[in-house]
């Protein structure tokens, strides 16, 4: 059951031991049976390895605890504001949306979390693996985050199946045997968790394409369905070409685009969109 955010909860304990535990794999089982710990190669691999594990518990540490982002509770839509070319309207009655639990108006693209029981700023979802919604201020965190997971289960299977290969039973004593075990356990446990990991970060890099959230492309599947049965075309409105679409999620410097720090741009309540007439354009 998820908890409060901010909270430890089961899900949260269940990440860090599953880290723990392919760290004690790799680095203490694996690679002595492959590499050894006394060749350079074993160590440059431990280091290397350890690294990749102190990045993913940095950045999972970061999503869990950094707030997705709220709503000011003054904001308000200004309906006259030339520099707004879109409000968000309910599919219902076409009225300014307004969040009835929160008593204000949603920015565009923020939506009203039940299990945060508040209103989140370019809300994507609610992960129960960091007891946290992944918004505006801590989507990139998320997303790296993901990234160095994939690339440490990747490394670990490498060492893992390297580590198993080479603990094949050769006049071994018994207790090589449970060694031997051990890695061939988290090797199996390793399989669906990286691939389902991929999985997600295909996802997410496809939705970062595109300048869309979770939820947006759920309803931008309805609107495309809309827009067909009325003869018309649907574009996703903030989607504004792949380089800019990249730089509003990760942030205008490529070199921290890997950093676990949220160097996004905009405040979470604008954002740009198709419909935004370039500065380079001259006025009509």
């Amino acid at each position: 059951m998820a908890g409060r955010p901010g909270y430890v909860t089961v899900p949260i304990l269940s990440v860090l031991a599953a880290i723990g535990y392919v760290y004690y794999t790799t680095v203490f089982l694996a690679i002595p049976a492959w590499l050894g710990l006394s060749t350079a190669a074993g160590v440059a691999n431990v280091v290397a390895f350890t690294a990749l594990a102190a990045a993913c518990v940095a950045t999972y540490a970061a999503a869990v605890s950094r707030d997705p982002g709220r709503v000011p509770p003054a904001f308000v839509p200004d309906v006259e504001d030339s520099d707004s070319p879109i409000h968000e309207i309910k599919r219902k009655g076409g009225d300014l949306r307004y969040c009835q639990k929160c008593s204000h108006y949603k920015p565009p693209r923020a939506h009203h979390c039940r299990v945060c029981r508040r209103c989140v700023l370019r809300m994507d979802h609610h992960c129960i693996w960091i007891n946290n919604c992944v918004g505006h201020e801590n989507y990139k965190i998320f997303l790296v985050f993901v990234l160095y997971a994939v690339i440490a289960s990747l490394y670990s299977m490498v060492l893992i199946i390297g580590g198993a290969v080479h603990s094949l039973p050769k006049n071994e004593q018994l207790g090589s045997d449970s060694s031997r075990t051990s890695i061939i356990i988290c090797g199996v446990i390793l399989c669906p968790l990286a691939l389902a990991l991929a999985i997600l970060l295909g996802w997410h890099v496809y939705l970062i394409f595109h300048n869309k959230t979770t939820i947006e492309y759920h309803e931008g599947v309805r609107a495309m369905w809309l827009a067909e049965k009325a003869g018309n075309l649907y574009h996703h409105p903030y989607d504004l070409g792949v380089y800019e679409n990249l730089i509003s999620v990760l942030g205008p410097n490529v070199f921290c685009w890997l950093c676990p720090v949220s160097s996004n741009t905009g405040n979470g309540i604008r954002f740009r969109t198709s419909y935004d007439i370039p500065l380079s354009t001259p006025p009509i």
